[in-house]
């Protein structure tokens, strides 16, 4: 059972985490916290890494109630998903900003940005948030859930350290050098969402004919 459970948390992690790209996230947020002091920076880092468990956590475990809500298949979500995740990757390799204008503007001016922007969109977006819907449509035991509520809070902690610990990678990459490594890791999200789109591709063609792909 242990063996089991690690296996899908740790699945569940290295799943989510480019998607989320919290490395991708921390010059956003130290852009957004630089007239602020130390003690701020560690609290809204905290705060962060709690509403994104929360947000996770709470599309994990509504994930069948909702798709049953909308009608939506398991194969539908995953190229939706995958789309999306798309969207963000291309982003990515293309050096968009993650942000808007608007978006940006209003954050700066914001007491607390732990749940927007950081939380969301950032970090747990629609990528994200398809993500674990897929994880519940396709979990059929209870310790699946329990594997993947794991592996986000496993996420969470890496959040956490990613943006209280990110001022020297800051400091020794500067802006070129995470720019540089966003977009290697773009390449690897590009690639991940690829893989959704195609398995839902799949998964629809087995329900439409499913003598087909056997």
């Amino acid at each position: 059972m242990w063996q089991q459970l690690t296996s899908v948390a740790i699945g569940t992690f290295l799943t989510l985490f480019p998607v989320t790209n919290p490395v991708g996230a921390i010059p956003i947020f130290y852009g957004l916290t630089a007239v602020n002091t130390k003690l701020y920076r560690l609290r809204q880092a905290r705060q962060t890494a709690i509403n994104v468990v929360l947000v996770l956590g709470v599309f994990l475990l509504a994930g069948r109630e909702i798709l049953s809500f909308f009608g939506i298949s398991l194969g539908v979500l995953r190229i939706a998903g995958g789309l999306l995740i798309a969207h963000t990757a291309w982003e990515m390799v293309t050096a968009r900003q993650r942000l808007t204008r608007p978006e940006s503007d209003e954050a700066i001016d914001k007491e607390d940005i732990s749940f927007t922007p950081m939380a969301i969109p950032m970090i747990s977006g629609p990528g994200a948030i398809g993500v674990v819907i897929g994880f519940a449509a396709s979990n059929s035991r209870w310790i699946d859930d329990v594997g993947c509520l794991l592996g986000i809070v496993l996420l969470g902690v890496t959040i956490y350290l990613c943006l209280a610990l990110g001022e020297p990678l800051v400091g020794v990459l500067g802006k070129n050098g995470l720019g540089a490594l966003n977009r290697v890791l773009g390449f690897f999200i590009l690639a991940i969402a690829v893989q959704f789109v195609a398995d839902g591709i799949v998964f629809l063609l087995r329900e439409a004919a499913p003598n087909l792909l056997r």
